[in-house]
């Protein structure tokens, strides 16, 4: 008998809470409604999609050379002071770069020269070192230089312009 008593207050608590929460639920419903909207909230605006601008046409190298600035060359030469020195006769790691351009290539007095720059020929024109600078390891298969490259090219024409200025 106390098991059928137990049941049937547990029902009747389950049911009587059950009651309550229809009851608070259809009483709130009348104080709180939400009546469905005749339109959007927000409205999505498409726009067309725009143009792409036309891309600067590229400089030359000429141009850029043109446009040069030596003084923001011997900042970027920053990076090559760990190896190279711009003083006559100063080599390092690397040859002295002491009035490079126009002279030819693996002259630099007291420097050993890696076998890949012994097979060169010719002299350092600006547009030989822009390539050089570029990616040594691409011109110069074989080259002991560890440098990755300038992939800027007007930082490559503003090292250029400041190694211009390195001469007497």
């Amino acid at each position: 008998m106390l098991k059928k008593v137990s049941f049937t207050k547990l029902l009747g608590s389950a049911s009587g809470a059950l009651l309550v929460f229809v009851l608070v639920d259809r009483i709130g419903g009348l104080y709180f409604s939400n009546p469905g909207l005749d339109q959007p909230a927000y409205v999505v605006i498409e726009e067309e999609p725009a143009t792409p601008a036309e891309p600067e046409p590229e400089l030359t190298f000429e141009e850029r050379m043109a446009q040069a600035d030596a003084a923001a060359g011997k900042r970027v030469f920053n990076q090559c002071k760990s190896c190279h020195r711009v003083e006559e006769g100063a080599n390092a790691v690397g040859p002295s770069l002491y009035g490079v351009v126009g002279r030819p290539v693996h002259s630099a007095e007291g420097f050993s020269y890696s076998d890949a720059f012994a097979e060169l020929e010719g002299s350092w024109t600006a547009e030989r070192i822009n390539a050089f600078i570029t990616s040594p390891r691409d011109v110069v298969p074989g080259t002991a230089m560890t440098f990755a490259g300038l992939k800027d090219p007007q930082d490559r024409a503003n090292v250029i312009a400041y190694l211009e200025t390195v001469v007497e």
